[in-house]
Protein backbone atom coordinates (compact mmCIF):
# COMPACT_ATOMS: atom_id res chain seq x y z
CA UNK A 1 0.00 0.00 0.00
CA UNK A 2 1.76 3.24 -0.85
CA UNK A 3 2.38 5.96 1.82
CA UNK A 4 -0.57 8.61 2.06
CA UNK A 5 1.71 11.21 3.91
CA UNK A 6 4.83 12.17 3.20
CA UNK A 7 7.67 12.73 4.79
CA UNK A 8 7.58 16.56 4.87
CA UNK A 9 4.14 16.15 6.76
CA UNK A 10 5.40 15.72 9.69
CA UNK A 11 7.07 19.20 9.46
CA UNK A 12 4.00 20.57 8.34
CA UNK A 13 2.27 19.32 11.16
CA UNK A 14 4.48 21.01 13.64
CA UNK A 15 4.63 24.09 11.93
CA UNK A 16 0.69 23.85 11.92
CA UNK A 17 0.51 23.61 15.62
CA UNK A 18 3.15 26.36 16.29
CA UNK A 19 1.62 28.91 14.08
CA UNK A 20 -1.59 28.01 15.47
CA UNK A 21 -0.08 28.83 19.36
CA UNK A 22 1.28 31.85 17.72
CA UNK A 23 -2.05 33.02 16.39
CA UNK A 24 -4.05 32.43 19.29
CA UNK A 25 -1.45 34.09 21.79
CA UNK A 26 -1.16 37.08 19.15
CA UNK A 27 -5.13 37.45 19.07
CA UNK A 28 -5.33 36.74 23.20
CA UNK A 29 -2.51 39.91 23.32
CA UNK A 30 -4.63 42.27 20.81
CA UNK A 31 -7.63 41.78 22.82
CA UNK A 32 -5.98 42.41 25.80
CA UNK A 33 -4.64 45.73 24.55
CA UNK A 34 -7.91 46.67 22.47
CA UNK A 35 -9.23 46.08 26.09
CA UNK A 36 -7.06 48.27 27.78
CA UNK A 37 -7.00 50.77 25.05
CA UNK A 38 -9.03 54.27 24.97
CA UNK A 39 -11.25 53.28 21.81
CA UNK A 40 -12.56 50.65 24.81
CA UNK A 41 -12.34 52.87 28.32
CA UNK A 42 -13.22 56.14 26.94
CA UNK A 43 -9.80 57.44 28.57
CA UNK A 44 -9.56 61.40 27.57
CA UNK A 45 -12.15 61.06 25.62
CA UNK A 46 -15.13 63.63 25.92
CA UNK A 47 -18.18 61.99 25.88
CA UNK A 48 -21.45 63.73 24.75
CA UNK A 49 -23.60 64.99 26.73
CA UNK A 50 -26.82 67.31 26.91
CA UNK A 51 -24.94 70.34 27.32
CA UNK A 52 -21.61 70.71 27.28
CA UNK A 53 -20.81 71.41 30.60
CA UNK A 54 -16.88 73.13 30.96
CA UNK A 55 -15.56 71.41 34.33
CA UNK A 56 -13.20 74.40 33.20
CA UNK A 57 -15.25 77.37 32.81
CA UNK A 58 -16.91 77.03 36.24
CA UNK A 59 -13.78 75.94 38.91
CA UNK A 60 -12.00 79.19 36.64
CA UNK A 61 -15.08 81.51 38.43
CA UNK A 62 -14.40 80.13 41.77
CA UNK A 63 -17.15 77.57 41.85
CA UNK A 64 -16.03 74.99 44.46
CA UNK A 65 -16.94 70.96 43.69
CA UNK A 66 -19.16 70.72 46.57
CA UNK A 67 -21.88 73.09 45.09
CA UNK A 68 -22.78 70.76 42.72
CA UNK A 69 -21.27 67.40 44.20
CA UNK A 70 -23.46 68.28 47.04
CA UNK A 71 -23.06 64.53 48.88
CA UNK A 72 -19.17 63.96 48.09
CA UNK A 73 -18.73 64.16 51.64
CA UNK A 74 -20.93 62.31 53.15
CA UNK A 75 -22.36 59.60 50.61
CA UNK A 76 -21.40 57.16 48.22
CA UNK A 77 -22.42 58.67 45.46
CA UNK A 78 -21.23 62.17 44.29
CA UNK A 79 -24.22 63.49 43.29
CA UNK A 80 -24.74 65.05 40.02
CA UNK A 81 -26.69 68.87 40.45
CA UNK A 82 -30.33 68.88 39.26
CA UNK A 83 -31.64 71.57 37.30
CA UNK A 84 -32.37 73.90 39.99
CA UNK A 85 -28.64 74.19 40.96
CA UNK A 86 -27.38 75.31 37.46
CA UNK A 87 -30.88 77.63 37.26
CA UNK A 88 -29.54 79.49 40.51
CA UNK A 89 -27.18 81.16 38.39
CA UNK A 90 -28.80 80.71 35.05
CA UNK A 91 -31.80 82.61 35.77
CA UNK A 92 -29.56 86.03 35.12
CA UNK A 93 -26.92 84.53 33.45
CA UNK A 94 -26.70 83.72 29.81
CA UNK A 95 -30.09 83.28 29.29
CA UNK A 96 -30.24 83.80 26.01
CA UNK A 97 -27.79 81.29 25.19
CA UNK A 98 -28.79 78.69 22.93
CA UNK A 99 -26.26 76.46 24.43
CA UNK A 100 -28.04 76.01 27.64
CA UNK A 101 -31.86 75.99 25.72
CA UNK A 102 -32.07 72.31 27.69
CA UNK A 103 -31.53 73.70 30.49
CA UNK A 104 -34.08 76.15 30.45
CA UNK A 105 -36.45 73.61 28.78
CA UNK A 106 -36.04 71.20 31.81
CA UNK A 107 -36.34 73.91 34.07
CA UNK A 108 -40.08 74.80 32.83
CA UNK A 109 -40.98 71.02 31.83
CA UNK A 110 -39.72 69.44 35.12
CA UNK A 111 -37.97 66.65 33.45
CA UNK A 112 -34.54 66.16 34.78
CA UNK A 113 -31.64 66.53 32.22
CA UNK A 114 -29.88 63.18 31.21
CA UNK A 115 -26.17 63.42 31.93
CA UNK A 116 -23.99 60.97 30.78
CA UNK A 117 -21.78 59.57 33.72
CA UNK A 118 -18.42 59.62 32.58
CA UNK A 119 -16.98 57.23 35.55
CA UNK A 120 -18.96 54.70 35.66
CA UNK A 121 -18.18 51.47 37.33
CA UNK A 122 -19.63 47.72 36.63
CA UNK A 123 -22.54 47.14 39.29
CA UNK A 124 -20.21 44.58 41.06
CA UNK A 125 -18.01 47.05 42.33
CA UNK A 126 -18.87 49.29 45.59
CA UNK A 127 -17.20 52.40 45.44
CA UNK A 128 -17.62 55.47 48.04
CA UNK A 129 -16.83 58.67 47.48
CA UNK A 130 -16.84 60.47 51.36
CA UNK A 131 -14.50 57.54 52.43
CA UNK A 132 -12.09 58.00 50.16
CA UNK A 133 -12.28 62.15 50.48
CA UNK A 134 -12.21 61.85 54.27
CA UNK A 135 -9.14 59.55 54.04
CA UNK A 136 -7.65 62.64 52.40
CA UNK A 137 -7.79 61.71 48.56
CA UNK A 138 -8.07 64.33 46.07
CA UNK A 139 -10.50 65.07 43.63
CA UNK A 140 -7.67 64.78 40.99
CA UNK A 141 -5.88 61.49 42.26
CA UNK A 142 -8.84 60.05 40.34
CA UNK A 143 -10.44 62.34 38.19
CA UNK A 144 -7.52 64.41 36.77
CA UNK A 145 -6.97 67.78 36.60
CA UNK A 146 -10.72 68.77 36.20
CA UNK A 147 -10.19 72.27 36.13
CA UNK A 148 -8.26 71.97 33.09
CA UNK A 149 -10.97 70.44 31.48
CA UNK A 150 -13.56 72.51 29.24
CA UNK A 151 -15.38 69.17 28.78
CA UNK A 152 -15.27 66.21 30.81
CA UNK A 153 -13.20 62.86 30.45
CA UNK A 154 -12.40 60.10 31.99
CA UNK A 155 -8.01 60.50 32.57
CA UNK A 156 -8.07 56.94 34.01
CA UNK A 157 -9.21 53.37 32.84
CA UNK A 158 -10.14 52.55 36.80
CA UNK A 159 -8.93 48.92 36.57
CA UNK A 160 -8.83 47.01 39.51
CA UNK A 161 -4.81 47.08 39.18
CA UNK A 162 -4.67 50.76 39.08
CA UNK A 163 -7.48 51.16 42.22
CA UNK A 164 -4.98 48.52 44.23
CA UNK A 165 -2.19 50.71 43.74
CA UNK A 166 -3.48 53.62 45.82
CA UNK A 167 -4.88 50.99 48.90
CA UNK A 168 -1.58 49.12 48.97
CA UNK A 169 0.32 52.23 49.58
CA UNK A 170 -1.90 55.18 50.05
CA UNK A 171 1.06 57.17 52.07
CA UNK A 172 1.98 57.70 48.69
CA UNK A 173 -1.31 59.53 47.53
CA UNK A 174 -2.70 60.48 50.60
CA UNK A 175 -3.02 64.79 51.28
CA UNK A 176 -4.30 66.03 54.50
CA UNK A 177 -7.97 66.88 53.93
CA UNK A 178 -7.96 70.82 53.91
CA UNK A 179 -6.17 69.63 50.39
CA UNK A 180 -8.67 66.97 48.70
CA UNK A 181 -10.71 69.60 46.90
CA UNK A 182 -7.53 71.66 45.65
CA UNK A 183 -7.02 70.92 41.80
CA UNK A 184 -3.42 72.62 42.22
CA UNK A 185 -2.08 70.59 45.52
CA UNK A 186 1.34 69.34 44.72
CA UNK A 187 2.83 66.27 46.97
CA UNK A 188 5.75 67.74 48.69
CA UNK A 189 9.29 66.36 48.66
CA UNK A 190 8.50 64.74 51.74
CA UNK A 191 5.47 62.80 50.96
CA UNK A 192 5.96 59.31 51.66
CA UNK A 193 6.33 60.43 55.50
CA UNK A 194 3.91 62.76 55.19
CA UNK A 195 1.68 60.45 53.71
CA UNK A 196 2.22 57.87 56.74
CA UNK A 197 1.28 60.26 59.58
CA UNK A 198 -1.68 60.95 57.78
CA UNK A 199 -2.45 56.96 57.52
CA UNK A 200 -2.35 57.01 61.25
CA UNK A 201 -4.24 59.99 62.07
CA UNK A 202 -6.78 58.96 59.48
CA UNK A 203 -7.53 55.53 61.52
CA UNK A 204 -6.78 53.80 57.98
CA UNK A 205 -6.05 50.47 58.48
CA UNK A 206 -3.49 49.13 56.27
CA UNK A 207 -1.60 46.62 58.90
CA UNK A 208 -4.08 43.79 58.51
CA UNK A 209 -4.91 44.25 54.69
CA UNK A 210 -8.37 45.09 54.99
CA UNK A 211 -7.45 47.52 52.07
CA UNK A 212 -6.80 44.87 49.49
CA UNK A 213 -9.74 42.75 51.10
CA UNK A 214 -11.79 41.44 48.58
CA UNK A 215 -15.20 42.64 50.49
CA UNK A 216 -13.75 45.73 50.41
CA UNK A 217 -14.69 46.51 46.76
CA UNK A 218 -16.76 43.35 46.10
CA UNK A 219 -19.90 43.29 48.44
Amino acid sequence: MAQVFKPYANTLARASIVCLGLAAAGGLGFLDVLHKSPYVRYTREPRAQPIPFSHKHHTNMGIDCRYCHTTVETGAFAGIPPTQTCMNCHKVLFTDAPILAPLHESWETGRPLKWVRVHDLPDFVYFNHSAHVNAGIGCATCHGQVNEMPLMWKEHPLFMKWCLECHRSPEDFIRPRDQVFNMDYQPPANQRELGQQLVEEYGIDKANHRMTDCYLCHR
